[in-house]
């Protein structure tokens, strides 16, 4: 089984050039029927909080990742901002199966309050999990990184892998990296992190988008430019490693 972490430089606010962009990438990546492809938090606008920019292209952008899916027989993840079941304008991943059905619809756990996000999307209230390929998969999305009870928490539902989907700026980066990999040792998980990459009106990303095995290391990195960076999974490795060193018995 194979991950493509497509990280790009997603045009600010123009749904239609970042939708011709994501399918360029993906055919370029050639998944094969069963493959998992991770597009970045917020793929079709960029970070916008204008509200009237990024619900109006919801429904494309929803019905996109569904058709991607079907297109490329894969399992789709990918971001976007929509309405939340009380019909607050919130920042979540969706993930589709290779049939084009949802399979999952994560609200973000924790937006960025820093950068004025929380006065704009409402927050999530709970853990949500998929399975891809027999793997039980929990997304999260950029800041929730942050909070490690959160991803114990997946833990303790069940989670093996962590979809983390992110703008995350260049002058963080080294957090990024650092988080990603502490998530994947604190959890012996299985951790895949799709950052974007260029510039918007406010920041400059660097991508960095990369894989981190249970055991922290780093075994895909897209760099830093534009590309979609390919690894191979193992559902074994974490499994092996979860009965050779059993840590994950000891919480309390």
């Amino acid at each position: 089984m194979n991950v493509h972490l497509v990280q790009f430089d997603i045009a600010w606010e123009n749904p239609a050039a970042n939708r011709d962009r994501i399918g360029q990438l993906v055919a370029r990546s050639a998944p094969v029927m069963g493959d998992l492809v991770v597009l970045p938090e917020t793929a079709f606008t960029g970070f916008s909080l204008d509200t009237s920019c990024t619900l109006s292209d919801a429904g494309a952008a929803e019905a996109f990742l569904a058709d991607l899916a079907r297109r490329f027989h894969c399992t789709v993840v990918g971001g976007i901002v929509a309405a939340d079941s009380h019909g607050r304008a919130s920042n979540q991943a969706l993930a589709f199966s290779p049939a084009g059905v949802l399979l999952a619809r994560y609200v973000k756990l924790q937006p960025f309050s820093l950068g004025g996000e929380g006065a704009v999307h409402a927050p999530g209230d709970e853990i949500v999990l998929f399975d891809w390929e027999g793997i039980r998969v929990a997304p999260f999305i950029c800041y929730d990184l942050r909070f490690p009870e959160h991803f114990r928490a997946a833990v303790q539902r069940g989670a093996e892998m962590f979809v983390v989907i992110a703008s995350w700026p260049v002058t963080r980066h080294h957090h990024w990296l650092t988080l990603l990999q502490a998530r994947a040792i604190e959890n012996q998980a299985l951790v895949v992190g799709v950052n974007r990459c260029g510039t918007d009106p406010s920041f400059t990303y660097n991508g960095r988008s990369i894989v981190a095995s249970p055991h922290g290391h780093i075994i895909a990195d897209a760099g830093e430019g534009e590309r979609v960076v390919t690894a191979r999974i193992d559902a074994d490795e974490i499994r092996r490693w979860r009965r050779e060193f059993p840590a994950l018995a000891d919480i309390r």
